[in-house]
């Protein structure tokens, strides 16, 4: 029977702690697309696209009425968009950008926020197409508007490529500066992973894997003004009630997850996949992981002890949601966004939380350095080096680690730059400034670690 309480409980959350589903993402496999004309091919990804994601926008808006819950975005992601650059006759960078524009008028049609999969997996090397794809992206970025596009450069299995990486130091300086009068607002699309994920619903890094099916519908949480308001009742309590109060917390949340996820997929007659338990900040202010960590203690997100709060959340979050649903995939546990995050915003600003401790912070969450603002001359080899310490934390690890890092040109340390919605606002943080391209030029791979070796 269901508790007149709980339903209460369920409406408060939805009224008064920001609580929402994330996302709903439609995964859809273009490799019935593969073709030698890239017009033909243009004309198959928007038709097939648009066949199959048609009522996704209705369908969501649909459940958000009947059920009073909201969902703040419907996404698409795609098989990843190199494999058909592959199959070209004679592929070249703008055959390749055409592609992404037909991405874009097919997102557009469809009426969802953003498309995601203009994507290379390439921690191991590179193909023909690949290559293309991967230098084809800053012009991919700059002229479309919800393409994203992500690059695999590292896993545990095959060790880093430092050949991708040094490169994508490069192409996200490119990207940047083709879109200056945004302040590289192209960079905010693109994700640079170690151990990506093929289920992962959220932007920019989602695309649709090779393990997956035809289409798949999978859905992303969100809720950290939840978690914090359920702490707020437990304060001065020990870390074994923090940690059971966020379990049973992330429980409620991904319940909800899951019933959107469910009613999703039979609408659309598609297969549900994954609810991605993740808790995903928003700029709007009480919506934040950072505050989540304040509310256990600590003056200002970043201080000493931050890492250590994160991992208890993380866990804890992981722990509740799996008792929630039997399919929770993607990536799962909580994201530090500096931009989307009003804590992590103002912890930036007044300078308790800086890139090194970021870092620190990856170990223990979801993702990485993710949505962060650096000086417009940073250099691409330094661009390179940060990633590679991501990627480096992610292979030893096992776990999934990734940069989006937008060095916004004509910036400097201090300024402010807005990108307004979602993308928020980025303070510009401090990078050390000493040189790292010898490093970087070396190339070649960093060997995959002893734990690879499981078999």
């Amino acid at each position: 029977m269901i508790n007149p309480f709980e339903i209460t409980e369920t409406i408060n959350m939805i009224d008064r702690e920001n609580l929402d589903i994330r996302t709903i993402t439609m995964g859809i496999s273009l490799k019935s697309c593969a073709g030698p004309d890239v017009d033909a091919v243009c004309e198959k990804v928007y038709d097939k696209i648009t066949s199959y994601a048609k009522e996704l926008v209705k369908v969501g808006e649909d459940i958000e009425r009947q059920f009073g819950i909201p969902i703040v975005n419907k996404r698409i992601s795609v098989t990843p968009i190199a494999t058909l650059v592959d199959a070209l006759e004679k592929p070249d960078i703008d055959k390749a950008v055409k592609i992404a524009k037909a991405l874009d008028r097919a997102a557009k049609t469809c009426g969802v926020n953003f498309i995601g999969g203009y994507s290379a997996l390439v921690h191991k090397g590179y193909t023909t197409g690949e290559r293309i794809l991967v230098q084809s992206i800053p012009y991919a970025l700059s002229q479309t508007e919800l393409v994203c596009s992500s690059v695999n450069i590292g896993s545990t299995k095959a060790g880093i490529n430092m050949d991708a990486v040094k490169e994508m130091g490069l192409i996200i300086k490119k990207s940047a500066e083709l879109t200056a009068d945004t302040k590289g607002f192209a960079c905010a699309k693109l994700v640079v992973f170690c151990n990506a994920v093929e289920d992962n619903p959220f932007m920019a890094g989602a695309f649709l894997g090779e393990g997956e099916g035809e289409c798949v519908i999978n859905v992303g949480v969100s809720g950290p003004g939840v978690v914090k308001c359920a702490l707020e009742k437990v304060k001065g309590k020990d870390f074994g009630v923090v940690a059971e109060t966020i379990k049973k917390t992330a429980f409620k949340i991904t319940r909800m997850g899951q019933l959107v996820a469910q009613e999703a997929s039979r609408r659309l007659n598609v297969p549900f996949g994954i609810v991605d338990l993740s808790l995903a900040p928003t700029p709007a202010v009480g919506d934040s992981v950072a505050y989540i960590l304040e509310e256990m203690g600590l003056e200002k997100c970043g201080m000493h002890g931050t890492t250590a709060a994160l991992a208890l959340l993380n866990d804890a979050v992981k722990k509740g949601g799996v008792m929630a649903s039997g399919y929770v995939g993607g990536l799962s546990g909580a994201f530090i966004p500096v931009s989307e995050d009003a804590g992590m915003i103002a912890a930036a600003k007044c300078g308790a939380l800086s890139i090194e401790k970021l870092e620190a912070m990856t170990c223990v969450c979801s993702v990485g350095l993710d949505m962060i603002v650096i000086p417009g001359d940073t250099t691409a080899a330094t661009i390179s080096a940060i990633i590679a310490d991501e990627a480096a934390i992610g292979m030893v690890n096992t776990k999934t680690t990734a940069v989006r890092i937008i060095p916004a040109p004509g910036t400097k340390e201090g300024d402010i730059v807005e990108f307004g919605g979602l993308l928020g606002t980025g303070p510009v943080m401090p990078v050390r400034n000493y040189g790292c391209s010898e490093f970087i030029d070396r190339g070649g791979r960093i060997p995959a670690p002893l734990q690879s070796l499981k078999n």
